[in-house]
């Protein structure tokens, strides 16, 4: 299914490369950055790579006052169960003002988990395509906005899993 979705849309991309030109040749809105995201995506790679946490360590670190776990889906999936003592803030709604309410100074850790760490693969966190998966645009985000301190849950879990402490509606 994820590749299918993946293939038919390249395939949508190759059949219209006059569209693309088109679009290419257009003056960029000022306000999106294209460019500047695929070189904050390159530059993420190789921290993130180094901030995969199993997570006897997660747990371990999410127990520390000074340490923010940040939930980023969305306010209605985080309300129907998350870990215990995280903070929601959905990604659609990170911009500089959102982020500094929710963690404060840009070097506190962050430790952040979503949809694609859980092997339940129903609400509250269905799976979604691996390379959308939530993790990677929160991570990038965070980065981008000067929070990179940021460290990611690495293991796939089951949220009825007591250790877990998912907290349910």
């Amino acid at each position: 299914m994820q590749r299918r979705l993946l293939l038919t849309t390249l395939g949508a991309t190759a059949a219209a490369p006059a569209l693309a030109q088109q679009t290419l040749a257009k003056e960029p809105n000022p306000q999106i950055d294209y460019g500047g995201f695929e070189r904050l995506t390159g530059d993420v790679r190789q921290l993130r790579a180094r901030r995969l946490l199993p997570f006897a360590r997660f747990k371990q670190l999410a127990a520390s006052d000074d340490t923010l776990l940040l939930d980023a889906r969305s306010e209605t999936a985080f309300r129907e169960g998350h870990i215990k003592g995280a903070v929601n803030l959905p990604l659609p709604d990170f911009n500089a003002e959102s982020l500094h309410a929710a963690i404060g100074a840009p070097g506190r850790m962050i430790l952040i988990y979503c949809n694609n760490n859980f092997s339940n693969r129903r609400r509250p966190v269905p799976i979604k395509a691996a390379p959308l998966a939530l993790n990677i645009q929160t991570f990038i985000n965070l980065v981008g906005y000067g929070y990179a301190n940021v460290w990611e849950l690495a293991d796939v879990i089951d949220f009825n899993d007591p250790a877990v402490e998912w907290v349910r509606a």
